[in-house]
């Protein structure tokens, strides 16, 4: 039976999980965006790099936490 500090730590785990699902559709869309207007793309290169940028600290996190 799990512990409450394991269940915390799973729901926490699983927070984090879905924070990076919804970035990855974040970025698509933004990226479908930027292929029908010049204009977005200037807008959204920026947003696109700091949440590709935060995509990878989330996946680093993920990988050092699942061994534990």
């Amino acid at each position: 039976m799990p512990t409450p500090t394991e269940n915390n730590h799973n729901k926490h785990l699983d927070l984090l999980h879905d924070y990076k699902i919804h970035l990855v559709k974040y970025i698509s869309e933004l990226e479908k965006m930027d292929q029908k207007s010049e204009f977005a793309k200037k807008w959204n290169e920026t947003t696109i790099k700091e949440r590709k940028q935060e995509l990878k600290v989330i996946d680093k996190i993920l990988k050092n936490l699942i061994r534990f």
